[in-house]
């Protein structure tokens, strides 16, 4: 199998780089492509024709979304659209990354694929422009949502990750405050990454969720970091609302791998055994 990925040298790209070492894999940075100009990926892909690309480009970082709402959509949707102009013409596969931020928190259970959209923010209604733009667009697709990445290579869009900067505070603070009134499903990029290339092995096109399993408060979440880390340095329990922000999150976003379930394809572990596999 011939494998192009896009954003190879991201968080998430790195990983999947990794898992496909056995096959032919096409790496792709952003300065081999900018999945924006339709320019770029027609040029990128004029001599290359891979059994499927996984794209794991975005403008991911949700603050600046807020601000930049036009380039956001530039690249989360028009991106994903260039995308599938090129590769439908071609008949090759997508495999498109999405996020939980697609939903607006409401439900309070865990999203399952054929649950309704409705982003709070710019940043995932930006990426659910681009799913819609695919399914519009494209008759060989996987897409993909998932939850809380982190992952040892940087996540170019965004820097450290929140294992990362919670390490950092508690080196320099004599506490650590998160919040916990938000709830998700934190993933480790390298059980993504092995899901992918499960799932891209099936032919199976469609919509799916894949997190880690279980769910957790982002004060959990740091409070496990803390505990395998050693760290004595205490967490304290606060409410979002101690931070405000001009960006609007969801409350609960936990996504259920439903499809994968039933298609007997989930071998997400659960996320606190992926974190000590992380420290690991």
């Amino acid at each position: 199998m011939k494998v192009a990925v896009i954003g190879a040298n991201g968080q998430l790209g790195t990983e999947i780089v990794k898992v496909f070492a056995d096959e032919t894999v096409i790496p792709l940075t952003q300065n081999d492509i900018e999945i924006s100009d339709i320019g770029s990926v027609e040029r990128a892909f004029a001599n290359v024709r891979p059994d499927v690309v996984i794209n794991t480009a975005a403008f991911l970082n949700v603050e600046l979304c807020e601000k930049e709402r036009e380039k956001a959509f530039l690249v989360n949707e028009t991106g994903a659209l260039n995308l599938v102009r090129v590769f439908e013409r071609r008949k090759i596969p997508l495999l498109h990354i999405s996020t939980d931020y697609v939903f607006d928190g409401a439900k309070r259970t865990p999203y399952e694929e054929i649950d309704v959209p409705n982003p709070l923010n710019v940043y995932g209604a930006s990426k659910l422009a681009g799913e819609r733009a695919i399914q519009a667009n494209c008759s060989r697709y996987y897409i993909v949502r998932t939850s809380g990445l982190y992952g040892h290579a940087k996540c170019i869009g965004k820097g450290a990750n929140f294992i990362e900067k919670i390490l950092a505070r508690s080196k320099e603070q004599s506490e650590v405050r998160v919040v916990n009134d938000e709830v998700l499903t934190p993933t480790y990029s390298l059980d993504l990454a092995r899901q992918i290339r499960s799932l891209v092995m099936t032919g199976e096109y469609g919509l799916y969720h894949a997190t880690n399993n279980g769910s957790c408060s982002w004060f959990e979440f740091a409070r496990e970091v803390l505990r395998l880390a050693g760290s004595s340095t205490p967490v304290v329990p606060v409410s979002s609302k101690e931070y405000p922000s001009e960006v609007r999150r969801p409350a609960y976003s936990v996504l259920s791998n439903s499809r994968l379930a039933t298609m007997g394809l989930d071998q997400m572990p659960l996320w606190r055994d992926s974190l000590a596999a992380y420290f690991a």
